[in-house]
């Protein structure tokens, strides 16, 4: 049968560049948390089965809620998320589905006036990241286990 090779196994130069990103997210001022967030939403948008379940695990190990995991796809009908976290999700959706309807002025200023523009930036790498990674998964057969 055959296996697709994953970025690692296929050239591994390709693979540090995407973890050099890895590196500086994971030490920068991005919450831990909303790195999850995105993670998981951007994967659900992508369809990324194997991305949302290791990382709805790590927000779990973290201290996330399964709760609010399961409501991520409908966060607009709950008051489970902070006006910050809104402003996340909403980013991280109309990047992801930037075809055809790019980023909203609404959305963005939203997000630059709720967290800065320091972290919206941080925000912005972290969903490019996310959606690299998905790509990068799903073009390689990754799948999730049991």
């Amino acid at each position: 049968m055959y296996k697709r090779k994953f970025l690692k196994d296929a050239d591994a130069k390709a693979f540090d560049a995407m973890m050099g990103l890895e590196r500086y997210l994971a030490t920068s001022s991005l919450s831990k948390l909303h790195w999850e967030m995105i993670k998981i939403r951007v994967s659900q948008l992508n369809g990324c089965a194997y991305c949302i379940d290791k990382h709805s695990k790590d927000a779990i190990a973290l201290g996330e809620s399964a709760q609010r995991i399961i409501l991520l796809p409908v966060w607009r009908e709950t008051n489970f998320f902070s006006k910050e976290e809104q402003a996340i999700l909403a980013l991280a959706e109309e990047m992801t589905l930037i075809a055809g309807k790019h980023v909203s002025d609404k959305v963005y200023d939203t997000a630059i006036e709720l967290l800065g523009q320091q972290y919206t930036t941080k925000v912005m790498m972290a969903i490019i990241a996310m959606n690299a990674w998905n790509r990068v998964g799903i073009t390689t057969g990754r799948r999730a286990e049991k």
